[in-house]
């Protein structure tokens, strides 16, 4: 992560899978790639290899939350089945985005204030 970048955690409820799929449509995104990385959890006893439990996204200055905003507004509009996104920051301030009718506008606006150290006002729908 480079100087003014901040990192935002995305996780998903939902069912299985599509947290790995959410990874696959940000880094096909011009403006994401080379920022978005898996995180997962140590295995347990008797695993081979741990979960994965979020994506970490670098983002910074310049309209990368507008660019994250709409990115995640076209994939929950293409899922068929209901979907919850977390967007928490580094010092745990969260933006839930439900997957009915989200408003990518609201969205971006409430990444933003993620990213500026401001608290998101309510929820994003």
């Amino acid at each position: 992560m480079s100087e003014g970048e901040r990192e935002l955690w995305l996780r998903v409820s939902g069912p299985e899978g599509r947290l790995r799929s959410l990874a696959d449509w940000l880094r096909h995104e011009d403006g994401l790639r080379g920022r978005v990385r898996p995180f997962q959890s140590p295995p347990a006893a008797g695993e081979m290899g741990g979960a994965l439990d979020a994506l970490a996204v670098a983002v910074g200055s310049g309209g990368m939350g507008a660019v994250l905003a709409n990115c995640l507004s076209t994939w929950i509009s293409q899922r068929r089945s209901d979907v919850r996104i977390t967007v928490t920051t580094r010092d745990g301030r969260t933006v839930e985005v439900d997957g009915k009718g989200v408003d990518p506008q609201a969205l971006a606006r409430d990444i933003e204030r993620l990213l500026n150290g401001d608290e998101a006002e309510g929820h994003s729908q």
